[in-house]
């Protein structure tokens, strides 16, 4: 079967596994093709859920799973079948040697075999057996990314992730530094580090302190400067939640958390203030778009184009 989809259907190795693995789970329990006809459940979420069904969880866990996607699926699972922490490494990535064997990917395992793989696949394919690697080496082959950045979070048990990424000799080394500057285990000497380093952004970006100096009703918010105070930001930001606040056509709201800037709702240049009911936050394409609505594409071009040299590592106010 899995030589068929792959070579008849040419679909590719993840693709086939996960489409014999519904067939197979929908045999014990029928009701998965119904839920996949009807939308309820996608071909990734099934083959996910399909290790963990039984007859007697099958119609909650089903239920709960409908609608969800796959992140979401994984977070479910990780609550009703929970998995031990990893150990913290920082080994070397390993150089392939000669590809002195192939792998295939089969419909009940990942398993080497190179004796009957001209039977099935052209020698050249060159697959990944997942199961028979190093696991803190297995997201290079989970992750959507190949290259040398691959990343993956995945969840372990409830509040628990299992973080893996592919780092330089350089980051390495960074790591260990703090690890011994701190004298914690690295994965608190990493959680300390990024908490300082989220302090400092939200501090230049939104106006975050511990110890305000000026309240919001004592703030000029006169529209005098394009400049928009630090009250008004803390009081935007904890408003709208860290969220686009633009509303889609189903009248849902955007649910964009990254990229976001200041946007006025009456712009700066047709005299519009920076009182926060007139300031709020917008993902940079619907700011974009809300700004060409207002002065037009070509009279916008111009800030598009400056936006995309730059890093994005301040919001930014329209303040036209």
């Amino acid at each position: 079967m899995f030589a068929y989809c792959t070579q008849v259907l040419h679909l590719s190795e993840h693709e086939a596994y996960a489409r014999i693995t519904v067939a197979r789970a929908s045999r014990r329990h029928p009701v998965l093709l119904t839920m996949l006809r009807d939308g309820q459940l996608h071909v990734s979420g099934i083959a996910k859920l399909a290790p963990h069904l039984t007859g007697a969880n099958c119609e909650e866990l089903l239920a709960r799973a409908a609608h969800r996607t796959k992140s979401e699926i994984e977070e479910l699972l990780a609550q009703i079948a929970p998995k031990p922490d990893v150990p913290a490494v920082i080994r070397k990535v390993p150089v392939p040697a000669g590809s002195t064997s192939a792998t295939q990917l089969g419909p009940d395992r990942v398993r080497m075999v190179a004796e009957a793989l001209p039977l099935l696949v052209p020698a050249a394919t060159g697959h990944v057996a997942q199961s028979e690697v190093d696991p803190h080496l297995r997201s290079r082959s989970e992750s959507p990314a190949s290259g040398p950045l691959a990343r993956t979070i995945t969840p372990l048990s409830p509040a628990r992730y299992k973080v893996q990424f592919t780092a330089p000799a350089e980051l390495r080394d960074k790591l260990e530094r703090l690890q011994a500057l701190l004298r914690e285990d690295l994965a608190t000497a990493i959680e300390t580090a990024i908490t300082e380093k989220i302090e400092r952004l939200e501090a230049k970006r939104f106006g975050l302190t511990k110890t305000p100096r000026r309240a919001l009703d004592a703030t000029d918010t006169s529209p005098r400067s394009r400049h928009l105070p630090a009250t008004v930001r803390r009081s935007v930001r904890e408003r709208d939640g860290d969220q686009c606040t633009f509303v889609l056509q189903n009248g849902n709201r955007c649910p964009e958390h990254r990229s976001l800037e200041f946007h006025h709702r009456n712009a700066f240049a047709r005299g519009g203030d920076h009182d926060p009911e007139n300031v709020g936050l917008m993902c940079r394409p619907h700011n974009a778009y809300v700004a060409e609505l207002d002065f037009g594409k070509a009279h916008m071009a111009k800030y598009r184009r400056r936006g995309d040299e730059s890093d994005g590592a301040t919001p930014a106010v329209r303040t036209f």
